[in-house]
């Protein structure tokens, strides 16, 4: 009970705004999870796992409920991404335009779904952390399958979380969503000149 006490007290306020021990270390868990993916090493996994733990926690305070089942979806995919890329690490290749398509669409219908169940539950933002939830899952997904696809489409969930969380009041989250957009753009760059440069070898 005291640690739990502890993670939810004051680690410091910024502009006006309080940062928990738990927002911040859930951050600083994630950046480095997020930065250690651009570089496609497999040890970004362990490191997503823990941030996702606490990340689940975090947002169950605020009834984000999909953002924080989306945190047990990570989690398992951490442990796929584990054992799925090799011990040199991910070897990025491209996803077929047709699964593209499909992929859209089964996130939009998924939302449609989704949304109102999430409704009823007196969820913030219902149907935007719906149609982020699968935006992110697809993303996951993409990633774990070693897809360079994963981060234009964390491009723009990571942008749709910017304004999620800015809505809530979230600052030192948002501010961590920006950086998480810039990231992605990077590590679309980086996947896919790692894939070209794999067919210029064959």
């Amino acid at each position: 009970l005291e640690m739990r006490i502890e993670l939810f007290s004051t680690f410091f306020t910024a502009w006006g705004y309080e940062v928990s021990y738990l927002e911040f270390l859930a951050s600083l868990v994630s950046f480095i999870g997020v930065a250690l993916g651009i570089t496609a090493k497999r040890i970004t996994w362990p490191w997503w796992a823990l941030s996702s733990i606490l990340y689940g926690i975090f947002f169950l305070q605020y009834k984000l409920y999909a953002s924080a089942a989306l945190q047990l979806v990570f989690i398992a995919a951490a442990v796929a991404g584990w054992y799925g890329w090799e011990p040199t690490g991910a070897k990025p290749g491209p996803f077929r335009n047709k699964y593209r398509l499909y992929t859209i669409a089964a996130i939009i219908l998924a939302t449609l779904v989704l949304g109102p169940v999430l409704k009823s539950l007196g969820a913030a933002s219902a149907y935007v952390d719906a149609i982020l939830f699968f935006g992110s899952l697809a993303a996951q997904i993409l990633m774990v399958y070693q897809k360079y696809d994963s981060w234009p489409m964390w491009l723009v969930v990571d942008a749709g979380y910017v304004a999620l969380y800015a809505s809530q009041g979230l600052l030192f989250t948002t501010l961590l969503y920006v950086a998480f957009t810039a990231m992605a753009a990077l590590g679309w760059s980086t996947w896919y000149a790692t894939h070209r440069r794999s067919l210029r070898s064959l």
